[in-house]
């Protein structure tokens, strides 16, 4: 929740296209979509929203329809944010049900997954993640995306080392492999103070396709950087 016009207008005037083998989608402020889209509908970008709500529509004062963000020109959805999980109590039954929600409305679903400090203290890591992936374990992942965001690396400062992240990233592909998920085709990010300093050894470990950004987004320059350390040797298109 962070930006204005300004800022939206700052970024876009700032933006420089990664290049063709990078996919960049922004996940703006639900009310700056179509701002965002006007200003760079000739950017090679897509777009996506940060949230939807269950229902395709009806009496739900203040949410937003996975619909809604299709009609508005997002083709993707973040479902599951940690800060969704801790801030507004979404059990991973609200989440799964999100995740469908964007899929019927035609949207790729971002589903994000992660464990506490505490549960990686504990030894309880992979049972989280794992248990997050179940919930969603009947749809389709065929049409998705999963992020691996350790919530105690969010807006922290802190990072998971790139050995750390990739063993995580492992043990997601391995599973939902074993449940008849596309192995190889899967995209699997990390999330967790991506900067443009760790970027590049994070997105040299095999299973790390790229990164849902965070903080970092918001400084196209610093954005369009990370962008390029997805897919190396990477000049940003002016």
């Amino acid at each position: 929740m962070h930006g204005d016009t300004a800022l939206v207008q700052a970024f876009a005037s700032a933006w420089r296209d990664a290049p063709e083998n990078c996919e960049v989608v922004l996940c703006p402020p639900w009310p700056y979509l179509p701002l965002v889209r006007s200003l760079l509908e000739n950017a090679q970008v897509r777009f996506g929203v940060q949230n939807v709500g269950i229902a395709e529509s009806g009496a739900f004062t203040g949410e937003h329809a996975a619909e809604m963000g299709r009609d508005l020109g997002a083709s993707y959805a973040i479902v599951g944010h940690s800060e969704r999980r801790q801030l507004f109590a979404e059990t991973d039954a609200v989440v799964a049900a999100k995740f469908r929600a964007a899929q019927r409305a035609g949207l790729t679903p971002i589903l994000c997954v992660g464990e506490t400090s505490e549960q990686r203290r504990s030894g309880a890591a992979n049972a989280t993640v794992l248990a997050q992936l179940n919930a969603v374990a009947d749809a389709a992942f065929e049409n998705a995306v999963v992020a691996y965001e350790p919530v105690w690396a969010i807006g922290s400062g802190q990072t998971a080392t790139p050995a750390q992240a990739q063993e995580m990233h492992a043990a997601i592909r391995d599973h939902l492999a074993t449940g008849g998920a596309p192995e190889k085709a899967l995209r699997i990010l990390y999330g967790g103070s991506v900067t443009t300093a760790n970027a590049s050894a994070l997105f040299a470990e095999p299973d790390i396709d790229g990164g849902l950004v965070g903080g970092a987004s918001l400084d196209a320059e610093a954005f369009a950087a990370i962008c390029c350390a997805a897919a190396p040797p990477c000049v940003p298109r002016s």
